[in-house]
């Protein structure tokens, strides 16, 4: 996989994954520039699947289409291995089933995620997926060993340099490390920051996520208000195209094999940011 879905990615937690019929071209069209301007991998967001992936790699013929994440309360098992199996044959295996256990406000089923997790994985097992064809939103360190030993990899959400690092060093050197970051051209520092706690916001709200900021190194002051200027700092890149791309190759120093970069620029979530895709992709040269 890691030679299939080079250094840098997309990830888009809205209008790639959006079901509106009457807009299926024009994702349709943002999936095949994506792949024009030399992007490896389109990660949808939200608790997304098979279905959602299925028209993007009918629209491109190389680039790789991940779930970032199908949430396990949401799909059965063996739903979730035939659909996958159905498009990696169908697609050259370019499609990649990420799962992981979303929160406890937003999945009702939600108990001992952990657990249901490695019980899930052993549905798949079972179903015939191989480990291969899977990776998982791993933070914590218990479930970045089972993404070691039960899939291709972890993909990490709302995670710093730092921690990155860390996950590299559980993993070890033969799975995919592909973290989320977040980038907002701006060059303003206030302006930046702006948009970045208010997208920010949302997660600050979700204990996932706070308990690992927490775990790796925050206290609770850099959670307060929208989040500390060290917070969001760590967690988006923005400034100057050299300072994007520095802070794009700090998460790849750090061990990752590739960077899911998702642009934050204020607009609607089911947007398609696509003037924000070419500059990231001519910044990255």
């Amino acid at each position: 996989m890691k030679e299939t879905i080079g250094k840098h990615g997309i990830w888009n937690g809205g209008g790639l994954r959006a079901e509106d019929p009457a807009q299926r071209g024009e994702r349709a069209e943002a999936a095949a520039e994506l792949e024009e301007l030399g992007f490896g991998a389109i990660w949808l967001g939200g608790s997304s699947s098979a279905a959602h992936a299925a028209p993007l790699l009918e629209a491109t013929s190389r680039i790789v289409v991940g779930t970032s994440i199908q949430s396990i309360w949401d799909h059965e098992a063996e739903d979730a291995a035939a659909s996958s199996a159905d498009l990696r044959a169908a697609h050259s295996g370019r499609f990649v089933l990420g799962l992981g256990v979303s929160h406890a406000k937003l999945a009702e089923r939600y108990r001992r995620p952990y657990s249901a997790l490695v019980a899930y994985l052993d549905a798949l097992d079972a179903a015939g997926m191989p480990a291969g064809g899977r990776v998982l939103a791993a933070l914590g360190p218990r479930t970045i060993e089972l993404a070691r030993d039960r899939s291709a990899g972890s993909i990490p959400y709302l995670i710093t340099a730092e921690q990155t690092a860390k996950s590299r060093e559980l993993l070890g050197t033969a799975p995919l490390l592909a973290p989320e970051l977040k980038v907002v051209l701006e060059s303003d520092p206030a302006r930046a920051r702006t948009l970045a706690r208010d997208y920010l916001a949302m997660y600050l709200g979700l204990p996932n996520y706070t308990n690992n900021f927490l775990r790796n190194g925050f206290t609770e002051d850099d959670l307060k208000d929208g989040g500390s200027d060290r917070l969001v700092d760590a967690v988006f890149a923005w400034g100057t195209d050299d300072r994007i791309r520095a802070r794009v190759d700090e998460f790849i120093a750090a061990g990752a094999d590739h960077v899911a970069l998702q642009v934050v620029d204020g607009g609607p979530r089911y947007s398609l940011p696509r003037e924000g895709w070419r500059r990231l992709a001519s910044l990255l040269g």
